[in-house]
């Protein structure tokens, strides 16, 4: 064992030194600098270091600078998802209309929705929430807490029949929109075509009913 061990000893360190920066065999090589310029690197383009101030140069910097100036800032502001919540009762609203044993009687228990959760990590659905929390909480929490008194009955009711009214609301949708762009209904001012236009919202609407729907049938089988 001791001349193996001592070959193997020998053919390591060999190897490290083969690879290590002051080896002869290493062939040098140059980074390319990855250094981004607003500029594009055009010599005729203004440079920005030179036209902004320190203080506000970059997106980091800007931010840093107007929460000093107005800490209730647009650009920094965030959506308040537990206030709203708490203002508008939608936990009492959710209660009273026992959208939760609708989703039990529909086979959305506690056990198959923790079952869930490591097929959604697979699917990269948590990592996506993760790493866009700040455009979920100001852009789809407002429309959907603010909407929800509205929606909660519907989707109560919803529940009360199954998987085919969510069918058929995702079919609904989808007819709406095709009828929209088919008969050139324009929107007023902007003179688009309406199924165009709703179409950006309607056509995401109805793949998610009928995702539900078929989610909540699977869940039943």
């Amino acid at each position: 064992m001791a001349p193996l061990s001592s070959l193997l000893t020998v053919a390591l360190a060999s190897s490290v030194t083969a690879f290590s920066p002051n080896s002869g065999l290493t062939t040098p090589t140059t980074r390319q600098s990855t250094e981004l310029y607003e500029n594009f690197g055009f010599d005729f383009a203004e440079d920005q270091v030179e036209n902004t101030p320190q203080i506000i140069l970059g997106e980091a910097n800007y931010k840093k600078w107007l929460n000093g100036v107005d800490p209730n800032n647009m650009l920094n502001r965030q959506y308040p998802v537990l206030t709203r919540v708490r203002e508008l009762g939608l936990l009492e609203q959710t209660a009273e209309l026992g959208v939760l044993s609708k989703l039990e009687k529909q086979g959305l228990t506690l056990e198959k929705a923790e079952q869930l959760l490591p097929l959604l990590e697979e699917l990269g659905v948590l990592s996506l929430v993760a790493n866009n929390q700040q455009l979920l909480i100001n852009g789809l929490a407002p429309a959907a807490i603010e909407g929800a008194p509205i929606l909660l009955p519907l989707v109560a009711g919803a529940l009360d029949i199954g998987p085919p009214a969510f069918f058929l609301g995702a079919a609904g949708f989808a007819g709406l929109d095709a009828f929209l762009y088919t008969s050139g209904v324009e929107v007023p001012f902007i003179g688009l075509n309406a199924g165009l236009v709703l179409g950006l919202v309607l056509i995401p609407l109805s793949a998610v009913l009928a995702v539900v729907g078929g989610a909540l049938g699977n869940l039943k089988n």
